[in-house]
């Protein structure tokens, strides 16, 4: 009897019954197919071997023969598994089974029509030879058809984006093949590119090679491409640039496969293709760290990083809980940032947070002497250049004295190492926001031999933090354009988080007190072309798709930044990529002198006078007579 819930008698709870009529369904269609093209494949040269007029004999001697060759050749078909397969899918392999199972079945039957001999043969020895060649041929077009003709349907389908491939190797081989396979991914792969001449007009999967990438420009329009895919993963970045720049000229959005270093297990999909990203058109290096350096300072410490849920102190977070601290601090005044990356941490651990403001000095060196911190990274800071110069308070009360309210408490409370993260603008600094973080590194090398190893870090921007240039750009594209760039001339030093972090890590271990490093970061990027570079990697053409405006310097902004002080003598740091100075280091009587100065304009409300001495007194400090003090 049936209980409650069974699927019917006559059927298990595995849905074996189901399975095996699938199967049927789906295999005796194939195995009638391929009985009929046994039949057909030996009768036609039977027919063509006597010009239509077979003799009586091989007429009937065919009807007990051809029952025999189709036995043999379903049987060798069933053993080497062409039955029960997704065609659809099939490759190489696949294709060796169809030739191993008509190659078998095809000798068993000329075997048996020469065993028996001239006067029993069934049929002649060359209609049987000729019978197993187009048998295995007629299995293989059965099962292959719906890649054989695959061109048709692409050819019908208008929705799907005509794709030109750059690089004929490897990976474009794996994802060209991909496409064909996979019609759901609705990209029409219709030539391909290649700077090895050797390639050139070969067919790969069906698809030319037609030409080095110079001949992007000339082909988009020929073929109608919608897009270009970039499928060199070991491109660096002036090929990148290259054919970016070429795919701008041609009026059609450059797409990428992932880098050497992305790529799992070496093998590449169409599920790889991404959009252009920053990073690929900057190409910058990851900076080299010396791994066993920075774990010696970090592992079984107690690190403190404030600032924690910004963009810099969240990833600072991130790296340094990899290398197995005895305690990770996250210390910031914005509850929500610091909940993000709390749960990013996950559950466990030895991770606490303090909802804390570095401009609260008694709240700031109770939390110190409570932890106790071995190692602090200070990154706490406002940071943006326009909004800095018309609250220049907001700029030295956090900033300046903020810095040295978590300097004072790192000194007090016995750490080891405090590593400040500073800025390019602290370098003659011609902002409010320059002139702040220049004060914060004076403060920081003011303590040197204080019994805490002191150090500062500067870096360009940063790609993709908050409110940084590309984020902007992309909201603006987001909205249609135009993308605002302040001058045609303007000019940055860029890096990525994971670089940026990278560098602090090491300058915490190369540290040995007072110093100030410096990434060698290269040459500076052009705004103006690094607007054109997010246009394209969004997909759309610049100044056709999205307009560009200029809209004038803002107050505060260099054109270019610089990112080492003239009066700074650069050092050797021990390590490639780092520069490495440790300026005169100031006099804190003086120093605390022009603090109390700033602090009492800012208390009085005295905006704009205060934003000019803060700038008067970071520019007079740079004047050889002032041997890196504040006067």
């Amino acid at each position: 009897m049936a209980f409650a819930g069974d699927e019917g008698v006559g059927r298990d709870r595995t849905g074996l019954p189901d399975l095996i009529v699938g199967r049927l369904r789906r295999d005796v269609p194939l195995a009638l197919l391929d009985l009929a093209s046994v039949f057909v494949c030996y009768l036609a040269p039977l027919v063509l071997r006597f010009d239509g007029a077979v003799p009586q004999a091989y007429w009937r001697s065919f009807l007990g023969f051809a029952p025999v060759a189709a036995l043999l050749h379903l049987l060798c078909n069933y053993l080497f598994g062409l039955y029960g397969q997704m065609w659809r899918y099939a490759s190489v392999q696949e294709a060796r089974r169809v030739v191993m199972a008509g190659a078998t079945a095809g000798l068993l039957v000329m075997a048996a029509v020469v065993w028996l001999g001239t006067d029993l043969r069934p049929v002649p020895v060359s209609v049987a030879a000729m019978g197993a060649v187009l048998s295995l041929l007629a299995f293989g077009a059965i099962r292959f058809q719906s890649r054989l003709f695959a061109f048709r349907r692409r050819t019908a389908a208008s929705d799907r984006r005509r794709v030109l491939i750059v690089g004929a190797g490897d990976a474009g081989a794996m994802v060209l093949r991909d496409l064909l396979r996979n019609p759901g991914v609705e990209l029409d792969p219709v030539g391909m590119i290649d700077d090895d001449p050797r390639k050139f007009r070969l067919s790969l999967h069906g698809v030319h090679v037609l030409g080095p990438r110079a001949a992007i420009p000339a082909l988009v329009p020929k073929l109608h491409v919608d897009e270009v895919l970039l499928a060199i993963p070991s491109a660096n970045s002036d090929v990148v640039r290259d054919v970016a720049s070429l795919c701008e000229e041609a009026g059609v959005p450059l797409r990428v496969l992932p880098s050497v270093r992305e790529i799992v297990g070496g093998r590449v999909t169409a599920r790889d293709i991404r959009d252009l990203s920053i990073d690929d058109l900057l190409g910058r290096q990851q900076v080299p760290i010396d791994l066993d350096a920075v774990r010696a300072i970090l592992q079984g410490r107690r690190i403190l990083v404030t600032g924690a849920g910004g963009s810099i102190g969240s990833e600072i977070v991130r790296q340094v809980a990899g290398f197995d601290p005895s305690a990770l601090i996250l210390l910031d005044h914005d509850e929500t940032h610091l909940h993000e990356v709390l749960v990013e941490l996950g559950p466990g651990g030895d991770s606490e947070s303090v909802l804390a403001d570095i401009r609260d000095r008694d709240r700031v060196l109770g939390a110190f002497m409570r932890i106790r911190p071995d190692v602090v990274f200070h990154s706490a800071a406002h940071k943006h250049v326009p909004v800095l110069e018309t609250n220049p308070e907001e700029a030295l009360l956090t900033n300046v004295m903020g810095t040295a309210n978590v300097a004072d408490a790192a000194a007090a409370s016995g750490a080891q190492r405090l590593v400040l993260i500073s800025t390019d603008k602290a370098v003659k600094p011609a902002s409010v926001m320059g002139a702040s973080k220049w004060f914060a590194e004076q403060i920081v090398r003011s303590l040197a031999g204080a019994g805490c190893v002191y150090s500062a870090v500067r870096f360009g921007n940063v790609l993709g933090s908050r409110g940084s240039v590309i984020p902007t750009f992309l909201r603006q594209i987001s909205l249609g354009g135009p993308v605002t760039v302040t001058d045609p001339g303007m000019a940055r030093f860029f890096m990525s988080i994971r670089e940026a972090v990278l560098l602090v890590l090491q300058a915490a271990a190369l540290a040995r007190g007072g110093e100030v490093f410096t990434l060698d970061m290269g040459e500076p990027v052009n705004i103006l072309d690094l607007a054109r570079r997010v246009i394209r990697l969004s997909g759309r053409v610049p100044d056709r798709d999205v307009s560009i405006a200029i809209v004038g310097t803002r107050p505060g902004e260099k054109l270019v930044e610089d990112v080492v002080d003239p009066a700074e003598v650069p050092l050797p740091s021990g390590h490639p990529g780092i520069v490495v100075s440790r300026p005169p280091i100031p006099d804190r009587a003086t120093l605390r002198r022009a603090l109390r100065e700033l602090e009492g304009l800012a208390l009085e409300g005295r905006s704009v006078e205060l934003a000019t001495r803060m700038k008067q007194l970071s520019r007079d400090a740079l004047e050889p007579i002032e041997v890196g003090g504040v006067r």
